[in-house]
């Protein structure tokens, strides 16, 4: 007997909705609903922390198909408020594949919806912008879907990271050359993985950690995590990282890095559609190179509130937007995508290997 399929809507805030069909846990959810415009590791964008408050449209037809392993996971726990595609595949074939996407998704209680335009709602958010919206199983009435969208929490101003950070401070690796310690505003697995094959000592510590017990681990260099939300949403650490700041080298990545550029006396903005997917240019203004890049951000640091002391390393080749910075005087760089991939090209791994050799130099 043939299961008899669920119907779904998606509604955003401005009144616009869109059917589909149900797969994945059933029920609702509200979230600021973007499009990811990566073809490939669907597993590894439904357990980045970064993801948290939103709801991700793949823009690619077809999702799920070599399946679910646990080695790819880039964290303990699946952080979107719900995902979006034109089709589920009902084949997972892959030699690693341990669960299927629907499986996954039901383990985890995360609604998906298929069999929907995601063409059309792409174009809708790249016109009208990324906007809070419900996904439901259940109440498919668009207006009171649309009215539930409306009250439902934004980005803007809210502080995501407690909700995604570590409760503890943790050993990722214990022996090491360097003793490198990380932030967790809801850090990517890899992130730490590289770290750890550059034989460092690596100790990831809760965001809401203060800068003296930070000192008082006498690290060799920081990491300033990626993670989710507005930068302006969490002041404490802005604060944190002024106490650092000059004390040891620096390194921030995403959040890490809008954050960094706070502490620095800059602005932050948001992006009319953020940034998000494994296939992003963006040019080195001091070499002249080109990566392609993994990104997922919605703000953004403004340029012209940096001060002279701050070099603007990299940009957006899409939009002209920043993408990376460095201090003149201090050591302390940072980038807006993500160098550790996962997934996505590698291009910018590098990065890595330059913020341990700071760290080496200013040890000499």
């Amino acid at each position: 007997m043939i299961k008899k399929r669920i119907k779904a809507k998606i509604v955003m805030e401005d009144g616009r909705s869109f059917g589909g069909l149900s797969f994945g846990a059933e029920g609702e959810s509200t979230g600021e609903i973007v499009f990811n415009t990566s073809m490939t590791g669907y597993q590894e964008i439904l357990t980045d922390p970064s993801y948290k408050g939103q709801a991700v449209v793949m823009t690619c037809p077809l999702i799920g198909n070599y399946g679910i392993n646990e080695e790819d996971a880039e964290s303990g726990d699946i952080f979107v408020e719900g995902l979006i595609v034109r089709e589920c595949s009902r084949i997972a074939s892959n030699w690693r594949s341990q669960l299927s996407l629907d499986e996954y998704l039901k383990k985890y209680g995360i609604l998906g919806i298929e069999d929907v335009d995601t063409r059309a709602i792409t174009r809708h958010i790249r016109q009208a912008g990324a906007m809070r919206g419900v996904l439901s199983t259940g109440d498919l009435d668009v207006d009171r879907l649309v009215k539930k969208a409306r009250e439902s929490a934004g980005l803007v101003g809210r502080d995501l990271v407690k909700k995604v950070t570590s409760k503890n401070s943790q050993y990722w690796k214990k022996e090491g050359r360097y003793n490198i310690v990380v932030i967790d505003c809801g850090v990517k697995y890899n992130i730490l993985r590289m770290l750890g094959e550059l034989n460092c000592k690596v100790t990831t510590v809760p965001a809401s950690v203060d800068a003296e017990a930070i000192l008082a681990m006498k690290p060799d260099g920081l990491l300033m995590s990626n993670g989710p939300g507005d930068p302006a949403g969490v002041p404490y650490l802005v604060e944190t990282l002024k106490k650092l700041i000059g004390r040891f080298p620096i390194f921030g990545i995403c959040l890490g890095h809008q954050i960094l550029g706070l502490a620095l006396g800059g602005k932050t903005y948001k992006l009319k559609f953020g940034h998000h997917g494994a296939n992003h240019p963006v040019r080195d203004l001091n070499t002249g190179k080109i990566a392609i890049t993994v990104q997922n951000h919605g703000f953004c640091v403004d340029a012209e509130s940096l001060d002279n002391n701050i070099e603007v390393t990299h940009i957006n080749l899409n939009d002209n937007t920043l993408e990376g910075m460095r201090h003149l005087d201090l050591p302390l760089f940072s980038v807006q995508f993500h160098p550790e991939a996962s997934p996505g090209p590698h291009d910018a791994g590098s990065l890595f290997n330059d913020f341990i050799n700071m760290v080496t130099k200013n040890n000499a």
